[in-house]
């Protein structure tokens, strides 16, 4: 073999090695992780009943109807509605069941605990949501504090 075609070949032997390695690292690949590789945190389950369409309907209710006019695309929060993508609640402990009974039954302003939102939450989203709209909703909103 030339020093060019030596070079070469080692040059595609490594990378071969290299895509080989990655591959068998990958976590759907039997074995052990060596210790003190990164570690994926895993993804909390979804509340006793939750499924992942309901999780899906409720992004598409909360992103395209009134949810983000006060809490903003995703959730992130804005002057009218508290972020909803963090640990930090404000009416309620954030389960899946309160932010359920949440969305149902709305506040009123007289009943805002924090001062710096100063608008009320209409029932059933304003805009009359069904029982399993309410849950689906509720399954999106649980969904983007425990990720």
């Amino acid at each position: 073999m030339t020093s060019l075609a030596q070079t070469r070949f080692l040059l595609l032997a490594g990378a071969s090695l290299i895509a080989v390695g990655c591959h068998s690292s990958s976590p759907s690949s039997a074995g052990p992780v060596p210790a003190g590789a990164p570690t994926r945190a895993a993804t909390p389950a979804l509340p006793s009943g939750v499924t992942t369409a309901m999780v899906a309907e409720g992004d598409s209710i909360f992103n395209n109807r009134s949810c983000k006019n006060c809490h903003l695309a995703g959730g992130a929060g804005g002057p009218r509605g508290p972020n909803l993508t963090d640990t930090q609640w404000i009416h309620i402990d954030g389960s899946y069941d309160a932010i359920v009974r949440l969305v149902t039954t709305g506040f009123t302003k007289a009943e805002q605990v924090d001062k710096q939102y100063q608008f009320s939450m209409n029932p059933r989203g304003g805009i009359n949501l069904t029982d399993p709209q309410i849950r689906s909703v509720a399954a999106y909103v649980w969904s983007l504090s425990h990720r």
